[in-house]
């Protein structure tokens, strides 16, 4: 399964662009998504309000494209908060929710497993884990991971530490950086929550569904893989949809737009893999400021 961590569009007055989001999410359904994990890491969750944050959850839901799959980012580093936003993502009905290790406070072991049993209890859905230790300063080895499968609820783990990628008796494996796409289906994993296909899903969908090219496809997509991460996700993405169109604005603060050599590298990649003409290549990479601000629901 491709699951795309969409961004979050921001119109001219840095308010979440509700129509952007919609049409975004659209455009990557048709192009080999097959669901989409919505206020995750490159969502820019930790600036989302909570307010934002089940706002988008519910827009989602809503206007999910037929027969995809919606998992809403429903992890912080506070239990309790972590808890009522994954019992108010599954109110408005999601398949799913992402559940980061929580973060900066470090939990013990026993502190992990006592977390995510408290947000197991919370909901009905899967919950998948997220060990991504480079964003959190802690780590879920395998051996934990086989312990916190054994949690009613956990359903699967997406892995963003490279080094332990394996298979987890009771847990769906998914891809946590796009990288390790092609080895996780190698190993027999359920797919990836990937950036890259904002710009390339119909040539990652390819690496699912033609498996003996699979390695000539990610040695194809390398370059775009890491001109998307040359700084903090999701400056390049953003920058890179900009340029192609989608106009999901700028960044919220302290995340901040590409600088000239950053954005001189999308528009490189983008024109070496055919997705830019070089009339749009010159074009600026964010939403004009004065575009319209669209209008809230129920405003």
């Amino acid at each position: 399964m491709i699951l795309t961590a969409i961004v979050t569009p921001f119109d001219g007055r840095g308010r979440v662009n509700e129509e952007s989001f919609v049409a975004l999410m659209r455009h990557l359904a048709d192009n080999g998504s097959d669901g989409f994990v919505v206020a995750g890491t490159t969502g820019e969750a930790s600036t989302l309000s909570d307010e934002e944050q089940l706002g988008l959850i519910e827009l989602a839901v809503a206007e999910r494209p037929g027969g995809k799959t919606i998992v809403a980012g429903t992890g912080t580093n506070d239990t309790r908060q972590a808890v009522r936003l994954t019992e108010a993502a599954s109110e408005l009905g999601v398949d799913a929710t992402l559940s980061v290790t929580p973060y900066y406070n470090k939990p013990s072991r026993l502190g992990l497993k006592r977390h995510y049993e408290a947000v197991a209890r919370a909901t009905d859905r899967p919950v998948l884990l997220y060990n991504i230790p480079g964003r959190t300063a802690t780590n879920m080895p395998p051996d934990l991971l086989a312990e916190l499968a054994q949690i009613e609820n956990i359903a699967g783990v997406k892995q963003a530490n490279a080094d332990e990628l394996h298979p987890i008796d009771g847990l769906d494996l998914y891809a946590g950086d796009d990288k390790t796409f092609a080895r996780t289906l190698d190993i027999g994993g359920a797919g990836g929550i990937l950036v890259a296909t904002h710009i390339v899903g119909n040539e990652m969908r390819r690496m699912v569904d033609e498996p003996t090219r699979r390695a000539e496809i990610d040695a194809s997509l390398r370059d775009v893989y890491e001109t998307l991460f040359l700084t903090s996700s999701p400056t390049c993405t953003k920058a890179a949809l900009n340029l192609l169109g989608h106009d999901v604005g700028g960044l919220r603060l302290p995340l901040i737009e590409a600088t000239e050599d950053e954005l001189a590298e999308v528009r490189a990649m983008l024109l070496r893999h055919g997705l830019l003409d070089r009339e749009r290549a010159q074009a600026p990479s964010t939403a004009s400021a004065s575009a319209p601000p669209v209008q809230a629901r129920g405003a």
